[in-house]
């Protein structure tokens, strides 16, 4: 026992460089991810904040009950949950497809240009997308009504339509963000063993057939990954964007659970009732990557954990 903890000393001092730069990140993840855990208990109280965490009351799951009963909770889920799946169902696909197409391009010029055009709209703020969507969706000069104009169709305002607030926010989502998400599957097929291809082609095997039993192949375990990752957190919807997109008009088909948790526990201080709901989504993702990570790996090979 003795030689073994001499050892590890040893090994300690030796790697004292990294083990003081991995203390860094560690220390970020106890400060503000795991230390804030403590304050989940307040989902079970009712919380006075002269009375602190500990001092106040116990409530048990009324809070939970509050919000599983209450006339709301089945428009705020469903909006939730189908803007998130909405967005996935066409934002996960597009970088895997903006990579394979970019993989394909053999000029070197063009491919940077394209990659660089792709990737820009991810330093744009959330404000400024929504700024721009507003200008977009203009009754009178707006691109959106110009191009609708076109087919013969009235000009409206798109922002004020409930029915045009989720291919706002996911097609608007999917161009920002998509040249950004395409770079690690760009990566990944930049390490395509490349004698593979020049076999194929030896073999007669069109681009296309390259693409399906080449490409796409040798990224499986990087995109099952990945998708593994989004489906833990399918209950999370950006705030930023719905927040400043909502408006009285289309609350019916904006309000999602974090708009909900920022209304009543910043503006309305009901801490306990939001702690309850925050609770709540997360477990549902926890649940839902535990369960994506266990088929994965029964039926893949492929998991986080």
């Amino acid at each position: 026992m003795g030689n073994r903890l001499r050892k590890t000393v040893r090994q300690i001092r030796r790697d004292a460089g990294l083990y003081i730069i991995l203390a860094v990140p560690v220390a970020w993840y106890l400060i503000f991810k795991y230390v804030p855990m403590y304050g989940l208990q307040i989902a079970f109280k009712k919380f006075n904040p002269t009375l602190g965490i500990i001092g106040s009351p116990w409530a048990g799951t009324t809070y939970f009950k509050q919000f599983f009963n209450s006339y709301y909770f089945a428009d705020i889920l469903w909006n939730t949950v189908s803007l998130s799946v909405f967005t996935m169902l066409i934002g996960f696909p597009a970088p895997i497809l903006l990579a394979l197409l970019i993989n394909e391009i053999k000029n070197t010029r063009f491919k940077k240009a394209v990659q660089n055009i792709t990737y820009m709209p991810n330093f744009l703020s959330v404000v400024v997308i929504v700024s721009m969507l507003s200008l977009f969706s203009n009754r009178d000069y707006g691109l959106f009504n110009r191009i609708t104009s076109v087919f013969g169709r009235e000009a409206v305002d798109f922002m004020s339509k409930p029915g045009y607030f989720q291919p706002l926010y996911v097609f608007s989502n999917v161009w920002q963000y998509m040249g950004f998400n395409a770079i690690i599957y760009i990566a990944a097929l930049a390490g395509v063993d490349a004698e593979l291809y020049e076999a194929a082609s030896i073999d007669g095997a069109s681009r296309m057939q390259k693409i399906l039993h080449i490409s796409i192949p040798s990224i499986m375990d990087t995109i099952l990954i990945l998708f593994i990752m989004r489906i833990g957190s399918i209950m999370t919807v950006g705030f930023e964007k719905v927040y400043l997109m909502q408006n009285n008009v289309t609350i019916s088909a904006s309000e999602v659970i974090s708009t909900f948790i920022y209304k009543n526990g910043i503006q309305k201080g009901q801490f306990s009732y939001s702690t309850a709901v925050g609770m709540f989504n997360s477990v549902i993702n926890f649940v839902l990557l535990a369960g994506a990570n266990f088929v994965s790996k029964k039926t893949a090979k492929t998991s986080l954990w």
